[in-house]
């Protein structure tokens, strides 16, 4: 296990690693992302075949800055909470090897600001937890257009 902690480049910079060296499968659950370096590693691994996809919640797609579109237009099947409750999960799944979660909003404000971790995790009874919990989630979200 591993442990970061913002303000600092140490949070977003895991997340960006776990991104660049998924192989197959990428469940992304995170209450919003904002951060175009995090984007860009993702966009990267979609591009690589990395089967990406993505969780979020309605309330923060159309923040200015959100990437939540763009992900979407580039082919990146998105799902996202459209009832009056916050999806606010965040947390990462890479070929069911790895699983990131914390307090870690994928933002720029995150990195530069906040006071806020992440824990990487590689126990497979977490991994498997956390799988169920996005599974149970991918089917009872809405499809993002």
């Amino acid at each position: 296990m591993k442990v970061c902690f913002s303000p600092g480049e140490a949070c977003r910079n895991a997340i960006i690693n776990e991104i660049k060296n998924a192989i197959q499968e990428l469940k992304i659950c995170v209450f919003t992302i904002s951060d175009d370096q995090i984007t860009q590693a993702i966009l990267d691994a979609h591009r690589r075949k990395v089967a990406v996809t993505i969780i979020t919640d309605n309330d923060k797609t159309h923040d200015v800055g959100s990437d939540i579109g763009l992900l979407s237009k580039n082919g990146i099947q998105v799902k996202m909470d459209m009832s009056t409750n916050h999806m606010h999960h965040k947390f990462m799944i890479a070929d069911e090897r790895t699983v990131i979660t914390g307090s870690y909003n994928w933002t720029n404000s995150a990195a530069r600001f906040n006071q806020e971790n992440i824990i990487i995790a590689k126990e497979k009874e977490a991994i498997k937890s956390f799988v169920n919990e996005y599974d149970r989630l991918w089917k009872i979200m809405t499809d993002y257009y």
